[in-house]
């Protein structure tokens, strides 16, 4: 499982899939994740390179089909199984997320059914399951964050995207805010600015920073998942 191997140098990986590449080498690295997009998302230049055969993607259709093959006779219909896997392709391409929805939309049904007649999973089952597991209080907090708390949390996953690496500097990520501003023709905030949302946002745990006194290269790491993040600013 590659997302497992996952370390800041990525030095593992990079060995692993450069001995193929090897002269007189007979061995072949056939890598499983989860993620849709693992390159792209956390594997630097230089690992990404060593990839010299073609990627094989799971379109988003097909965890559906996973998910009717596992759960159709049982609890789901079709219509409920291409619903999660849209939903969760949409997010982050986690196939595990959609096993998630499925078995609190099962536990749901089931808890409903000691109370009247037992019942199938139906779509009020599957809907409420997604809503809890994409409304906890740190996406509400997300949500009633101010503008420029919330593209600062859209700067951190665009350096964590660019670095490879679920890690950066303020700084780093003041540039990424920066760049967004540009974008959207608004004014970029100043380093107190920054300084004062990276607090308010620590202060919410929504994010890990560093606690010295480095200021722009205090490290920072987002305190819930990417998934969050993207779910709780797909519409803003």
């Amino acid at each position: 499982q590659l997302d497992l191997l996952w370390t800041r140098k990525q030095n593992v990986m990079y060995n692993l899939f450069d001995w193929p590449t090897q002269k007189h080498s007979k061995l072949i690295i056939l890598a499983i994740a989860n993620t849709m997009d693992l390159p792209e998302r956390i594997m630097m230049n230089r690992v990404a390179s060593r990839l010299v055969c073609p990627l094989t993607v799971f379109p988003h259709e097909q965890y559906s089909t996973v998910l009717f093959v596992c759960f159709g006779l049982l609890i789901l219909a079709k219509y409920f199984s291409q619903l999660i896997g849209n939903i969760v392709a949409a997010l982050s391409g986690d196939a595990r997320r959609c096993l998630d929805i499925c078995r609190r939309a099962t536990e749901i049904c089931e808890f409903a059914s000691q109370k009247n007649t037992p019942e199938i999973v139906r779509m009020a089952h599957v809907t409420e399951a997604i809503d809890e597991m994409f409304s906890s209080p740190y996406i509400s907090a997300i949500r009633n964050a101010s503008l420029h708390e919330q593209i600062f949390l859209k700067a951190i996953l665009a350096e964590f995207h660019r670095a490879g690496v679920e890690e950066a500097t303020v700084q780093q990520v003041y540039h990424q805010h920066i760049s967004l501003c540009r974008m959207e023709g608004m004014q970029s905030p100043t380093v107190s600015d920054i300084m004062s949302i990276c607090s308010r946002l620590g202060a919410c745990r929504l994010l890990l920073v560093e606690s010295s006194n480095k200021y722009l290269h205090m490290r920072v790491r987002l305190n819930i998942s990417q998934d969050d993040v993207m779910y709780a600013l797909k519409d803003e």
